[in-house]
């Protein structure tokens, strides 16, 4: 891609498997928030994905804002708790346009990207990547 910014036409030829991050990072529904806040900083990501053990599915996305608010009330909650929203997906083969609109819509910085009609799981989109995508970088 060249440095020049990418008009907003443009992208509704991108895919959100084009510029997301593949693979999750996960944990579980009743880890600590403390426990979610060593896995962003040692992985250096904003969030990460909530998996239920009872159903092995996603169930919620637990932000880097998201531990700010914890600490910021002083609570001291699982990750469950601590998450703002429920695991919004995109599908893979959605384009980024679509998928940035739903960003915006649901007030959320991370989407989950899912494959198929099973759901599963196969990375994270973020507003950087819509940002980077944009940009041309």
């Amino acid at each position: 891609m060249s440095n020049q910014p990418i008009q907003s036409v443009a992208l509704t030829d991108i895919l959100v498997r084009d510029c997301m991050h593949a693979g999750t990072l996960t944990c579980g529904a009743e880890d600590s928030l403390a426990h979610v806040a060593e896995i962003m900083a040692t992985h250096r990501v904003h969030a990460v994905v909530i998996i239920a053990a009872y159903e092995d599915r996603p169930v919620g996305v637990v932000s880097d804002m998201d531990v700010a608010a914890a600490v910021a009330a002083g609570a001291d909650c699982s990750a469950y708790e601590a998450a703002a929203t429920e695991a919004l997906t995109v599908s893979a083969d959605e384009p980024l346009r679509n998928a940035a609109q739903m960003m915006c819509e649901h007030g959320v910085s991370h989407l989950l990207v899912v494959e198929g009609a099973g759901g599963y799981p196969v990375g994270v989109l973020s507003t950087l990547d819509v940002a980077t995508v944009y940009a041309g970088i």
